[in-house]
């Protein structure tokens, strides 16, 4: 899952949205430093990775990439997965996605006292861009993987190519993707209601 999927599982309120967003910008010790619920969110951040990828869904959505690109399929796949969300919005929200996002951005950036440096960078360049409006349109996935490709250490263009296994596999990724969703949202309900009551 990527930035919307876990904003969208967090949406009761406006600091969990935050710990859910700071999931992939502190390390595992983070938490500790923030007030409750945001510290709940990063760590059900952190358990919501660990799901996704070893579903059986999720592993067998892994099988459909090139062998030469695989290692790569669960980056693009979380990115890919937040395409879907948007692209189903309807299912899951009353709400807007414009609206959700716009409110999502404003909230945080009054928030930024609580960003650690690398947040501070990316959170204005979230805003602009609009990585989360981005998620629409499949344009965006790509973007979202140029992006991210940037980052590694080696081999970038691999990650760039996953782009052929999404187009082709579309179809069976979506509906995967359908069905993985509610498994997902049923966990997210029972761990955030076992961190709760610890």
């Amino acid at each position: 899952m990527n930035y919307l999927a876990h904003i969208y599982l967090a949406r009761h309120s406006h600091d969990a949205m935050l710990g859910a967003l700071l999931g992939d910008f502190v390390k595992m010790d983070g938490a500790s430093q923030y007030q409750s619920e945001i510290a709940r969110e990063i760590l059900l951040h952190r358990k919501i990775d660990s799901y996704t990828d070893q579903h059986a869904i999720t592993q067998q959505a892994r099988s459909l990439f090139a062998s030469s690109r695989r290692r790569y399929a669960g980056i693009a796949l979380d990115i890919f997965y937040d395409h879907l969300l948007a692209q189903h919005w309807q299912h899951y929200s009353e709400q807007n996605l414009q609206i959700f996002i716009q409110e999502f951005y404003r909230e945080l950036l009054t928030r930024s006292t609580l960003f650690p440096s690398n947040l501070a960078y990316a959170a204005p360049r979230m805003v602009v861009q609009d990585w989360l409006g981005s998620y629409t349109e499949f344009d965006g996935v790509k973007l979202a993987i140029d992006r991210v490709s940037t980052r590694l250490s080696r081999n970038g263009h691999l990650l760039r190519e996953t782009i052929t296994d999404l187009q082709q596999n579309y179809d069976e990724l979506n509906q995967g993707f359908l069905s993985f969703f509610p498994d997902l949202q049923n966990f997210v309900t029972g761990q955030r209601a076992e961190l709760i009551s610890l």
